[in-house]
């Protein structure tokens, strides 16, 4: 299937390159649905992988590339069930999620993560299964788990500990600091930086670039440089699990649904 458009996100191939384009009003909010297209889109890539050499993955929505899980639907699972029960939803989901960003981030493509505006939590920890971040200078990434007492639960510890010092790691972490363009490209999680609204063209004309080299030689090297940490994202998972059965959690949570102004985050 070299062309799709579902709920939360489509993709299309051209040249080689294949584009996956997340558009899931306001700020593609990582749920059920985007979870279920994000399948659909695993379960396509052996097929995309026999005729493309690059991946690049953006945002079509104007607020950014993404603002992370979908807390609201969170919360709403948790007020419905049984503690016990809604932590063996939440456990199923991350496996499902996990299972999603592996594919992503093990796939033989080239894959390119054009970022622009938030990329906060569960969004951020989607950019990390790609290769390369191309950043808008006005790109901002986060991680704000802490405010709500939970860890990012889709693998991004680990991925964020492989690409880069883990000084930096601790430091988005516990303070739940937002980094810019400019801090994201001096810590080496960014490779490129663009000026505003050019992330996707610079992410189009490096893939452009990609397309040009052997494909079994670069999957080769994708595979000595980049192991997947799959103990570490093992071990995310039941942190967070133990996590969220507790009180301080639903408070944090119901703290962001009444919430109605701005979720401010640090410079």
């Amino acid at each position: 299937m070299n062309e799709y458009k579902g709920k939360s996100l489509s993709w299309r191939v051209a040249d080689g390159v294949v584009e996956l384009a997340l558009d899931r009003a306001p700020t593609n909010e990582i749920g059920l649905a985007m979870l279920d297209d994000l399948e659909r889109f695993s379960a396509a890539l052996p097929g995309l992988e026999s005729v493309a050499s690059a991946l690049i993955l953006y945002s079509e929505q104007k607020a950014g590339f993404s603002a992370g899980a979908d807390l609201r639907e969170l919360y709403s699972l948790a007020q419905k069930m049984e503690m016990s029960s809604a932590v063996k939803g939440v456990r199923e989901f991350l496996e499902r999620i996990h299972a999603v960003l592996n594919r992503l981030d093990t796939s033989p493509l080239t894959t390119i993560a054009a970022v622009h505006g938030v990329c906060f939590g569960g969004g951020f920890e989607l950019a990390l299964t790609c290769d390369l971040i191309i950043a808008d200078k006005m790109a901002r990434f986060c991680f704000p788990e802490l405010r709500l007492g939970l860890i990012p639960g889709f693998g991004g510890i680990p991925r964020l500990k492989r690409d880069i010092g883990n000084a930096v790691v601790r430091d988005m972490l516990l303070t739940g600091r937002s980094i810019n363009a400019t801090k994201a490209l001096s810590t080496g999680l960014a490779s490129q930086v663009a000026a505003e609204g050019e992330a996707l063209r610079l992410a189009r004309a490096t893939a452009a670039q990609v397309t040009k080299f052997d494909r079994t030689a670069a999957a080769a090297a994708k595979r000595f440089i980049k192991p997947l940490p799959a103990s570490e994202m093992r071990n995310e998972i039941d942190i967070f699990c133990d996590l969220f059965a507790r009180p301080a959690v639903m408070q944090g949570l119901r703290n962001f649904i009444e919430n109605t102004g701005a979720h401010p985050y640090l410079p």
